[in-house]
């Protein structure tokens, strides 16, 4: 494994396991161990805009003058190309950075965003040429064995090749590939996934039935709009999206070591909020004025505290609480909502008799959402609970688990 930096003033530093920089005696391709930060020499007088890197393989986008202007960038690749992950039409390894034809300076296409996979590439380019709207082609090459090409096939390329069945007519701002799959977001908040479906986000109608992998060879889309999105990240099985204008997280994919942030360890279908501190100004003031008055009761005498300060702390305690519940709530709605109708949960999505009268008729809600829900997302959700039920072992968890439930349903129903 290698990392990357590219510091202010545009150079570019490698450590890790790396492309070795200086041939050995017999000329072949080789990595070498570094434990601090090397720079990369053959960049030197150009600006390092973006870099990525694979398990073995590099892709940089480079300025072709000294400093970057415009469109001005030419992507560069190197390391090993077992699979044809530089784009140089053969599979022969580099070790210095080489330009992708396709992306020269002279190419009609400008590089805006590169991403690596374990041992595929994936680009994002405009036409260099004025235009009145802004589109994109997402191009990639490598390893397409799971489909993490998504071009149709499990075939590799040597060559880059556009993934044609992404639309042509809208602008994507961010990609980014796991290690045999791959992502991308478009300004209007869509989300296409492909590649290895158990690697992957479990991208839409990922299946499990039969000896049938589930692999995605082509871009399949969330049938869902997430609003204002900023980028996509990929880690080696699973997905994240970040939307608001940074303000909120979603994730799906391999659920292990807890990895999506959702407050589970087991494998997400489907988009789920990511469980976070909002880092608003409001609760930064909150948080500082709850800080004080414990440092004020801290410093007196404890018989000299008074009622009112008692309550205040009495009350905090008893916030607490109450905004942990409903935390908890809130997932299982984000799950429930995901499991039935393959989305996440939204404010649009709350039940008419709570937004009208402030309570929550759960059993006319229930049923309203069953009939809404088609049998395969029905037999999707008694699945989904089942497993959920299957991975409680501890009889006391259960136990709190359903007295929890029980509070909150008594709560609702009480309008409280």
């Amino acid at each position: 494994m290698m990392s990357l930096a590219i510091d202010n003033l545009g150079a570019l530093w490698m450590w890790g396991n790396c492309p070795a920089q200086s041939s050995s005696s017999d000329g072949e391709f080789s990595l070498e161990n570094s434990s601090t930060p090397i720079p990369v020499w053959d960049f030197h007088g150009h600006t390092v805009v973006k870099v990525a890197c694979g398990n073995e393989h590099v892709v940089a986008l480079v300025s072709a003058g000294e400093t970057h202007k415009g469109d001005d960038l030419v992507c560069y690749s190197w390391g090993n190309n077992s699979h044809g992950q530089l784009g140089l039409g053969d599979k022969e390894s580099r070790l210095h950075p080489q330009v992708i034809g396709t992306f020269s300076q002279d190419s009609p296409w400008a590089v805006y965003e590169v991403a690596c996979g374990a041992f595929h590439t994936a680009l994002l380019t405009h036409k260099k040429r004025p235009s009145d709207t802004l589109e994109s082609i997402c191009w990639t090459f490598g390893l397409g064995d799971k489909g993490q090409l998504g071009h149709g096939t499990t075939i590799s390329s040597w060559v880059p090749e556009p993934v044609k069945e992404l639309p042509q007519n809208v602008f994507l701002i961010s990609i980014d590939c796991g290690l045999f799959h791959t992502s991308v977001v478009s300004s209007a908040g869509d989300v296409w996934s492909w590649g290895m479906e158990k690697g992957l986000g479990l991208c839409p109608d990922a299946t499990f039935t039969g000896t049938d992998a589930g692999d995605a060879i082509s871009p399949l889309m969330y049938g869902h709009k997430f609003q204002e999105p900023v980028q996509v990240v990929c880690g080696a099985a699973h997905t994240v999206l970040v939307t608001h204008d940074g303000y909120k997280l979603w994730s799906w994919g391999r659920g292990r070591s807890g990895v999506l942030g959702n407050g589970k360890t087991v494998d997400c279908f489907a988009p789920t909020i990511v469980l976070w501190p909002p880092l608003t100004e409001d609760f930064k003031e909150e948080k500082l004025e709850t800080i004080n008055v414990k440092e004020k009761m801290e410093d007196k005498d404890p018989e000299a505290v008074t009622e009112t300060e008692k309550r205040l702390s009495l009350a905090m305690e008893e916030m607490k609480l109450i905004q942990t519940k409903l935390s908890i709530m809130e997932r299982y709605a984000s799950i429930l909502h995901g499991s039935i109708f393959g989305k996440p949960f939204e404010e649009k999505d709350i039940p008419i008799s709570l937004q009208n009268s402030g309570t929550f008729d759960i059993a006319k809600e229930w049923e309203n959402m069953l009939e809404s829900a088609d049998r395969s997302k029905l037999v999707r959700l008694e699945m989904f609970y089942r497993n959920m039920l299957a991975g409680v072992k501890d009889k006391l968890m259960k136990k709190r688990i359903e007295e929890l439930i029980k509070e909150c349903l008594r709560s609702s129903t009480t309008g409280n």
